[in-house]
């Protein structure tokens, strides 16, 4: 028996929602941006599994299969299956790495939510949804340094996620507006997530905090109203953008750019460097995307996709 699975890129954060909201995307074009992990059965024993890594950009990942967090995912689920009495096989596993690495994209949640959502599927599901969850996020933790579920749920389940982390709720899905592009530029530089946290402020003015439950909550209610021009508005970053914009190339100029070429908002996906531009008009995605190719990009690996919102998620191929 064999599984190939895909999970797909996603914004944390989405500017309002720090650690708290996230969105899957995906290109218009019909290319799948994201990782794919194949699980294939051996007649061995577990200790005879193996993996191996292929893709555009497996090239940064570390060498040796144990530091890989595919590996580590691989001996995680084994321990919960365990924990069940149930007998783990020998699998070999193949990760597909399609996205760069420490991109604000998502980079480590694809790996691990392709890696587990691929072994729960060739063990014919034994963990529901929660659970899997849970197990992610604590893996997805191990590279970006803290629990957080802003691109792990949204890259499993698709949408808008709002972190709810309530005893059987972890997440809920927002409404979207469907009539949305949002254009991904990923410039080809290093941001590392743990260094883009370390730089944000141990503690926050009240008035920050007050406008940030302000943003959060008025776009949330403006979503289930499907009010865009309040929920755009409403789509800033009061909390990371302002440390985290000069670890950039030149974000101030390409967000007072993309909002004279009538892009209804501009921010940092995840923790950078890839910048996030939305708009209801396509002309406009496409003058925004030849812009952003043209004085975004610092070498010939950086991207620029128009996306929609993926609702599907994680799923087999």
């Amino acid at each position: 028996m064999s599984v190939k699975v895909f999970a797909p890129i996603s914004i944390g954060n989405v500017s309002v929602g720090f650690d708290v909201l996230g969105l899957a995307v995906t290109p218009i074009d019909g290319s799948l941006i994201g990782d794919i992990v194949h699980v294939e059965g051996t007649d061995g024993p577990p200790s005879q599994s193996d993996l191996k890594v292929a893709g555009t950009h497996s090239d940064r990942l570390p060498a040796e299969k144990e530091a890989n967090i595919v590996w580590q995912c691989l001996l995680a689920f084994n321990r919960e299956l365990e924990s069940l009495g149930h007998q783990p096989q020998g699998v070999q596993l193949l990760l597909e790495k399609n996205i760069p690495t420490s991109s604000g994209l998502g980079s480590s949640a694809c790996s691990v939510v392709a890696a587990l959502y691929a072994l729960n599927e060739y063990y014919s599901k034994p963990f529901g949804q929660q659970k899997l969850l849970t197990l992610m996020v604590e893996l997805e933790a191990e590279i970006s340094g803290s629990k957080h579920y802003d691109n792990v749920a949204p890259c499993y389940l698709g949408g808008l996620q709002f972190i709810v982390d309530q005893p059987g709720k972890i997440s809920q899905t927002l409404p979207l507006f469907d009539d949305c592009y949002w254009v991904m530029a990923y410039p080809d530089i290093l941001v590392s997530t743990k260094a883009a946290r370390e730089i944000l402020p141990k503690k926050y003015d009240r008035q920050i905090s007050i406008q940030f439950g302000q943003n959060l909550a008025g776009f949330i209610d403006a979503s289930y109203r499907q009010d865009k021009d309040q929920a755009f508005a409403l789509l800033n970053d009061v909390l990371a953008e302002p440390y985290r914009k000069h670890l950039l190339p030149n974000f101030e100029k390409a967000k007072q750019e993309l909002t004279s070429l009538g892009c209804l908002s501009v921010g940092i996906s995840g923790s950078g460097p890839t910048l996030f531009a939305v708009t209801d008009d396509l002309a406009i995605a496409e003058r925004a995307s030849l812009w952003l190719t043209e004085n975004y990009l610092q070498t010939e690996h950086g991207f620029v996709h128009i996306c929609k919102a993926d609702e599907e998620g994680t799923r087999c191929l």
